[in-house]
């Protein structure tokens, strides 16, 4: 669902730079009723939204909100095309990767006025989220919807027959050197097509059957699902500071000695290769019995827990060698877009989004986990009641091991650069010091 943007991005930023809006339109009557075109990307959580769509039309007889979702490429390829062509919709689902480029070229509406005149509370947010969305002029552009944080999501009829054990999972601990005991179970659970385990003499890397890590891709400029959650234990960080940095730290030799090693599991025939993801989903070669382990975000936990006739477990992410775990915490939000002619209809529709009348309705769906602190604890209770254990994600929270998604200007391009760089490197193109090559263009952009 929130997996890292592409280069297609990096058209639709230099369009959206030439058509960019003003500042928005202004109060009047017609603008406080009406229909509302709302977008999002997550098909899980379409009922949900509708729920709250329902119950807001409700309360508020003179708005209708009309729900549209379309799938993560798609979904932004064509709002990108609506800010050119002036058809986007009233408010959206905003992206932290994508909201620095878009407040920067004028495309959303600032709230601060609004979130004032109604005293929208933003300590009653989890800790952090309501910050990210301020932008660098000082000015809000979002309310917090959710947060997410990276666990592993493991087959436990796989782990039983390998011998691993769950106590063990909740354990591991990694370093880029040799991988750690983390390494040493994913060879383990590396099974080739006769029965041979990664770690046992014999062990055909050619022809596996079961991988013991399963790969989401290459992980373009965050590897927020594939690799932050390594790279970030070593004490490297993506930029200089966060958020808006202007200096990122690919050319870090912590970074690339990890991403050596990272590469090096597809080497070993212990990870996919790169070129056989393509247009595959990751969840589902998992549900097919092609992968032990896989780490993703808790966004992803319905989708892994529902599938039918595997009983799935979820461990927290390994402790690194600074002795700490690391998750990268994404926080999304709804915006905006400043061309809407329905503004008043449209700030009230984002702060019931943003309220615990929605919010709640979202917990108990057991699907994410939504911004406010009181609802964050309703849908982990929602988890567990269908017995799904998710402190693998909560216990970042709790324990302060999250770092944030990295937020800069110049974002759409920096991806554009480091996608190829990164997919060459992990599909053993490339070695990783060819990525210093790759940071020196990604710092040129903010000279």
């Amino acid at each position: 669902m929130k997996k890292s943007l592409g280069a297609v991005a990096v058209a639709a930023v230099m369009a959206l730079s030439l058509s960019a809006c003003g500042g928005g339109s202004s109060s009047s009557a017609e603008s406080a009723k009406g229909e509302i075109n709302y977008w999002l990307w997550d098909a899980n959580q379409l009922p949900a939204y509708q729920q709250c769509a329902d119950d807001f039309a409700k309360a508020n007889p003179d708005i209708s909100v009309k729900i549209t979702q379309r799938g993560w490429d798609d979904y932004w390829s064509t709002l990108t095309n609506g800010f050119v062509g002036g058809t986007a919709p009233d408010v959206f689902t905003n992206h932290l990767g994508r909201y620095g480029e878009l407040a920067e070229n004028k495309q959303l509406l600032a709230i601060d006025d609004a979130v004032k005149k109604d005293n929208i509370d933003l300590t009653q947010y989890n800790e952090g989220l309501a910050d990210l969305w301020v932008g660098q002029d000082g000015k809000r552009y979002g309310l917090p919807k959710d947060w997410d944080t990276i666990g592993l999501f493991y087959n436990k009829a796989m782990l039983a027959s390998a011998g691993v054990t769950e106590d063990q999972m909740k354990d591991l601990t990694w370093n880029p050197e040799d991988g750690g005991s983390y390494e040493k179970v994913i060879a383990h659970l590396t099974v080739d097509k006769n029965g041979k385990r990664g770690d046992e003499a014999g062990f055909d890397k050619n022809n596996v059957a079961v991988y013991g890590l399963g790969l989401n891709g290459g992980g373009d400029s965050s590897g927020q699902t594939e690799w932050s959650y390594l790279t970030n234990t070593t004490g490297w960080s993506h930029t200089d500071k966060n958020p808006w940095g202007t200096h990122y730290n690919y050319d870090d030799p912590k970074f690339q000695e990890s991403m050596e090693w990272f590469a090096g599991l597809a080497q070993k025939g212990f990870m996919p290769k790169l070129e056989t993801t393509v247009g595959a989903a990751m969840a589902d070669t998992f549900a097919a019995g092609k992968s032990a382990i896989n780490a993703h975000g808790s966004w992803m936990t319905g989708q892994y827990t529902g599938y039918k006739g595997i009983e799935v477990g979820i461990a927290p992410t390994p402790v690194g060698p600074e002795g700490k775990r690391a998750s990268m915490f994404n926080g999304l939000a709804d915006s905006i877009w400043a061309g809407t002619k329905k503004k008043d209809a449209s700030i009230k529709w984002v702060e019931y989004l943003a309220s615990a009348d929605c919010q709640d309705v979202v917990a108990s769906k057991a699907v994410v986990f939504p911004a406010l602190k009181a609802s964050s604890d309703k849908a982990a209770a929602a988890f567990a009641a269908k017995n799904v254990d998710v402190s693998a994600f909560t216990e970042h929270v709790r324990n302060k091991s999250t770092f944030l998604y990295p937020i800069t200007d110049n974002t759409a391009k920096v991806k554009g650069i480091m996608e190829p760089a990164m997919d060459a490197v992990v599909s053993g193109k490339a070695p990783a010091s060819s990525l210093t090559q790759a940071n020196e263009q990604v710092n040129a952009l903010f000279k």
